[in-house]
């Protein structure tokens, strides 16, 4: 398994993508530093308690009011009020939790109004992103995420991921992460910790732990609330801390920035891996070198294609997304069942890819073609488990029902990716330049281009219309009467009549 990541950097947008073996698995968009984002921190104020819901509305100085309930406060929830506010009045210099005395534990099932009331400040992190109507949902349960560990204040467990199977690896972990751990802090130990040794866990503990300092130390000398405390804005970073591995062969950044910015931060993690992060300045945009751009346009519509004619339907409600699996015109063997067994197996690895490309969350029904045979229903659930071991978004799936759908629950934290992958038509939009002009633009604004080194980037029937014939394309009719030397760069990302001239790719 071959991975890839490549980021494009367009002014201050950061788009990134993950390939697998070439294929798109995962697209994102770096957040605005003003948005929100999961793992953000803010001071905020209760702007209003509501018994009903066992819950409070928070003022985080967004948009909309984040919803805190009383599950979200954690059994240490009066600890961390008393704690943060000796910190904001200037009463705690030492942020260590060495010394705290803990408050009593709040009751399982009590009522928020026990613990919170209109106008009190506190520290919440985000848990899930503002998604349609509703607001972010905050928790006072902070954690800090590192590559191989997550710090939890107030606390003193130690957890370790359920995916380190070896009864001796997780005992060795355990006590590695008890004599280098912060006292008064709890840890989650990471999947990526297997073998690792307790230099790197130790290094790992310290990082988070002098990121909780600046927290604090940013409370004390900052009086405003509500107020954004820390942000986790860097999702680029985020997938290369929680996933990068040996799989991983190469990290293409289009910014020498940004590519600066990344290898130092690989050369903190994981140094051996450093030689990977490579810089990326060709003149074909780095999302059309690796074909994003024109997997984007195939991957997110109604209708996705399967091999041999097979395709899924995906449809969204308020309530849930629904997936219909059709063999379409595929040929089809002498045997059914098997026929509709290929068929189930290759959109339940589709279906995989596409939840995790779109990060689709909560309900997804999916549809698939009815098979007769048991046998063939499990190997179709187990296929279905398989693929989706590699989604970091918790998810659960039932077995198929006697109807042949099977349910899957996902993990939402944030808007769903949504990519129109629709062009307007000319014939049928409002009044457009015709299509025979368009080299008739291009060539009246070469001549007004002053620099001699011309780079057209355009639509790639255009591109490949303008360097038709080796020594007649009009390319070189161009070049040789403007005088310029003149690269046409096909753009996957670009509607039919787009174009821009620059002077540089």
């Amino acid at each position: 398994m071959k991975k890839e990541l490549i980021i494009k950097c367009e002014e201050s947008i950061i788009d990134f993508a993950l390939l697998n073996e070439g294929r798109l698995i995962e697209l994102n968009k770096n957040i605005d530093k003003n948005q929100v984002g999961v793992g953000d921190i803010f001071y905020a104020k209760i702007k209003k308690v509501s018994s009903s819901l066992n819950a409070a509305f928070v003022n985080l100085n967004l948009d909309k009011l984040g919803f805190l309930h009383y599950y979200d406060l954690g059994p240490k929830a009066l600890s961390h009020l008393i704690f943060f506010k000796q910190v904001r009045l200037g009463a705690i210099k030492d942020y260590s939790l060495a010394n705290v005395i803990l408050k009593d534990d709040i009751s399982k099932d009590g009522s928020v109004t026990d613990v919170l009331k209109t106008g009190q400040p506190i520290l919440t992190q985000v848990v899930k992103e503002p998604i349609s109507t509703k607001g972010p949902r905050v928790s006072t349960e902070l954690s800090f995420a590192g590559r191989y560990t997550i710090l939890v204040p107030f606390s003193d467990k130690i957890s370790i991921s359920s995916k380190i199977k070896d009864v001796e690896e997780r005992k060795r972990l355990k006590r590695l992460v008890l004599t280098v751990k912060p006292k008064g802090f709890g840890v989650i130990i990471r999947t990526v910790a297997k073998n690792v040794k307790v230099a790197q866990l130790d290094n790992d503990l310290a990082s988070l732990y002098n990121a909780w300092k600046r927290m604090c130390e940013h409370i004390a000398q900052n009086d405003a609330i509500p107020n954004k405390i820390l942000s986790d804005s860097n999702r680029y970073l985020s997938i290369l801390r929680d996933s990068l591995d040996e799989s991983f062969s190469g990290i293409y950044v289009d910014n020498k920035d940004l590519y600066s910015e990344i290898k130092e931060y690989i050369k903190s993690i994981l140094p051996e891996r450093e030689s990977i992060v490579k810089y990326y300045n060709k003149p074909i945009p780095i999302f059309d070198h690796f074909k994003v751009d024109r997997q984007i346009k195939s991957a997110f519509g109604k209708f996705i294609s399967l091999k041999k004619g097979a395709y899924l339907v995906i449809e969204h409600t308020e309530a849930l997304h629904v997936i219909d699996v059709n063999s379409g015109n595929r040929t089809k063997t002498s045997n059914q069942e098997e026929n509709a067994l290929e068929v189930n197996l290759g959109a339940a690895t589709e279906i995989a890819r596409q939840l995790r490309l779109r990060d689709m969350g909560g309900i997804i029904v999916v549809d698939f073609i009815d098979m007769g045979v048991r046998e063939n229903r499990e190997k179709l659930f187990e296929h279905l488990k398989t693929e989706m071991n590699d989604d970091r978004a918790k998810h659960k799936i039932l077995p198929p029902s006697r109807f042949g759908l099977i349910q899957i629950t996902r993990q939402r934290v944030r808007q769903e990716t949504v990519i129109s992958t629709k062009e307007k038509n000319p014939s049928i939009a409002e009044e457009v330049d015709a299509p025979i002009t368009l080299t008739t633009k291009i060539d009246n604004e070469l001549r007004k281009f002053k620099s001699k080194r011309v780079f057209i980037h355009t639509h790639p029937f255009v591109a490949a219309f303008l360097t038709k014939g080796l020594f007649t394309s009009i390319r070189k009719k161009w070049a040789s009467k403007h005088k310029k030397k003149i690269t046409i760069i096909p753009r996957d990302s670009f509607a039919y009549l787009e174009y821009t001239l620059k002077d540089k790719p």
